[in-house]
């Protein structure tokens, strides 16, 4: 059965007799897809380690020397543990495996697809180019009639602006946030594992660690433009090492230090702790949130694996893995209280320390390069759906859709990265700016999911308070301790992000006033007529594609454009580019054609989903499918009123194609007058300055550039 109530009969298949009959047993077919099935996702697990996993499985690296613990005792490491076992437990296993990865949107994972599922079940969105389509959207016949009539929440947001903007910020801050650990995560990763040659090398510096940190990344950096799909099979084998074989560390730690380790799981550690410890023991939440970081990737990620693989990987390897090393860290550490500094290579036996540092160094690389395509990812999606000024994204394999790269987002990712290590240097510092992005992307979620649970799921009230109450009480206790840490190094990742947030408010303010200003000021198909019937106006051999931001009407260019040409061609297609909340658009309504009134005048809109590649099917260029959808269209075509034959409207398209094709696309600016407010004299100065400096979105369609033109047009504001 299907979301929306449909019957799927050829998966159902015939009824089966009710009882334990021999025709009950499970047929062989059925046998040999459940074990593929089982050997696919066991394959997808084992992958997982190299892409998800790669931060939260490398904590263990700095989540001690992040702490800034002062003569810690056995019952203080004792209460640490605890915490952190279990907020391993309840944030990973019951959050994000157990609820979270359930709220997928087409199996696109992370806030920003939570906002969009919850755009699409109840009219919510602010955008309006986002949300005229929402009566009609043909993808989404299969949401059931209970989920189109909206819960009192979702009224309650359909009726109030300033609750969808709230809403619509804290989505956008989860991105920003995001890409803010994509910052953070490779330089205290990296930082963390070369800091392993100070032990055997005491007359290492620390600006020598440093330095090689800092020439690692900047090397990773330059290494994005090639891809990761030549490397990335080493990836998984590298996380596997490092997964597997810090838990035996740990074991061995355990039964060498402190066989009695596992009584800290008893809650009652904590509430010792935190009496003991009090103001301290609240203020060391900021270094032990750092033990979950990553876990948000697993939900962020869930569009490139399977739930069920995620699930398996989480369950049966890294949640032992960092339950064991952790172990095997707090037991070391009870017999030897002040190494804490050095958490994690201190606990290394020595005959396997310099094996088992080759092995850190190159997994921090491979969390590295986790976190550094999660953000080209995020930034791709941020372009595609009109939230980010343009910048350029490369898809690096031709096998992977996902696997893209952006240049300039990876010049100034290196340039941050790099900064952050040689202005912060010590770890405590990176540790202290790292946990206000970990806890804060949680939050969000937290947040987020509980809206999902009662508009969408409908979920009882009582199970939804059992969820939301516990997890906002924990996390924020851990916010409230990370904010003192901002003067710290807390305040990097949120300058990075309000300066993100800032940039994508701006270009939605422009975006939006520009929209605004088209749908008031729209060419009708009366007043194309009226144009074209001007003596003076001459008819064109040629194909024109005419680049528009409005679906209903023609954009006011278009008569800016006829006015001073005294043309249009004889074959014009007005396309529409239309981004729509939902992952990916299915290739059958990728391309939508319709005739328009005027003779040789059709309207074209494209369809792209937020995960989707904007090339189109098999390498075709954008001429030859909608030329290709329009013949379809035209010979399908029962409602006829054209004065010319169906042959003869083919071969006119055919013969527009041939003479030449051109693209124009409007490029209208603001003129803002003295007599504007200040705040728009901020805002769309602002965008103005983004606009002027971003990529044309012409090139992203692969136009080759001696077809394209642009039509100025001032709007004076």
């Amino acid at each position: 059965m299907s979301l929306g109530g449909h019957l799927d009969l050829e998966a159902a298949g015939p009824p089966r007799p009710r009882g334990g009959g021999p025709a009950a047993t499970t047929p062989p077919a059925d046998r040999e897809t459940d074990v593929g099935n089982v050997r696919k996702n066991l394959f997808l697990a084992y992958k997982t380690l190299g892409v998800v996993f790669g931060g939260l499985v490398t904590s263990p690296l700095y989540v001690y020397p992040s702490m800034n613990l002062s003569s810690p005792t056995e019952e203080d490491y004792l209460g640490i543990y605890s915490i952190m076992f279990w907020t391993l437990t309840l944030i990973g296993v019951v959050k994000y495996v157990g609820i979270a990865l359930n709220a997928d949107d087409h199996g696109e994972g992370g806030t920003f697809a939570m906002y969009s599922l919850l755009c699409r079940h109840a009219d919510i969105g602010i955008l309006p180019s986002k949300r005229v389509y929402s009566e009609e959207e043909p993808l989404l016949h299969d949401q059931s009639t209970l989920a189109r009539r909206p819960s009192k929440l979702g009224k309650f947001f359909e009726q109030s602006l300033t609750a969808r903007r709230v809403l619509l910020f804290m989505a956008i801050l989860g991105m920003c946030m995001l890409i803010g650990d994509g910052i953070l995560t490779p330089a205290i990763s990296v930082l963390s594992a070369i800091d392993g040659l100070r032990g055997p090398f005491p007359s290492v510096s620390r600006p020598v660690v440093e330095a090689l940190s800092a020439a690692i990344l900047i090397g990773l950096f330059l290494l994005q433009k090639y891809g990761t799909s030549k490397v990335s099979f080493l990836f998984s084998p590298i996380m596997a090492a490092w997964t597997f074989t810090t838990p035996i560390i740990g074991i061995y730690s355990i039964f060498h230090y402190y066989p009695g380790i596992f009584k800290a799981i008893s809650p009652h550690y904590i509430v010792r702790f935190f009496l003991r410890n009090k103001k301290e023991g609240w203020q060391l939440l900021g270094g032990t949130v750092l033990c979950i970081t990553g876990a948000e990737a697993m939900f962020a990620d869930l569009g490139h694996f399977s739930k069920k693989a995620i699930q398996i990987a989480f369950l049966s390897s890294i949640y032992p893995s960092l339950v064991l090393t952790y172990a095997g860290q707090t037991a070391y550490l009870i017999n030897n209280v002040n190494d804490f500094s050095d958490g994690f290579y201190k606990f290394v036996p020595r005959p396997v320390y310099w094996p088992m540092f080759v092995v850190a160094t190159l997994a921090a690389i491979v969390a590295s390069q986790s976190l550094i395509s999660a953000t080209f990812s995020v930034i791709k999606q941020s372009v595609v759906l009109d939230y980010f000024p343009r910048v350029k994204v490369v898809h690096t394999s031709k096998q992977k859709e996902g696997e893209v790269y952006s240049p300039e987002i990876n010049y100034i990712l290196m340039v941050l990265c790099v900064g952050v290590i040689l202005g912060f240097g010590g770890g405590k510092e990176i540790g202290n700016a790292f946990g206000v992005v970990v806890i804060m992307v949680m939050l969000i979620t937290t947040i987020m999911l509980t809206l999902v649970m009662i508009i969408i799921w409908r979920t009882p009230p009582y199970l939804v308070g059992l969820y939301a109450v516990p997890f906002v009480i924990m996390e924020g206790s851990y916010v409230s301790a990370v904010f003192t840490k901002i003067p710290e190094g807390g305040w990097l990742p949120f300058a990075v992000s309000m300066i993100l947030a800032l940039i994508m408010f701006v270009w939605y303010y422009g975006r939006q006033r520009k929209t605004e200003y088209e749908m008031v000021n729209k060419v009708t198909l009366q007043r194309l007529g009226e144009l074209l019937a001007m003596p003076e106006v001459q008819r064109v051999p040629g194909m024109c594609f005419f680049y528009s931001n409005i679906q209903d009407g023609l954009t006011p260019i278009l008569g800016h454009y006829i006015k001073n040409m005294s043309s249009l061609h004889t074959v014009t297609i007005f396309v529409t580019l239309r981004y729509l909340l939902v992952p990916k658009v299915d290739e059958r309504e990728r391309v939508l054609v319709k005739r328009l009134g005027p003779e040789g005048v059709y309207h074209c809109t494209i369809q792209y989903g937020y995960a989707d590649n904007l090339s189109l099917r098999g390498g075709e260029d954008l001429v030859a499918q909608v030329t290709r959808c329009l013949e379809r269209h035209i010979k399908l075509s029962t409602d006829r009123q054209s004065p010319v034959s169906t042959e003869e409207e083919v071969a006119n398209l055919e013969a527009a194609r041939l003479a030449g094709v051109v693209h124009v696309r409007g490029k209208m600016r603001f003129y803002v007058g003295d007599d504007a407010g200040c705040f728009d004299k901020f805002m769309l100065h602002f965008y103005e300055f983004l606009h002027g400096i971003c990529r044309s979105a012409l090139p992203a369609l692969g136009m080759p550039l001696q077809q394209r033109v642009e039509i100025g047009m001032l709007y004076k504001v």
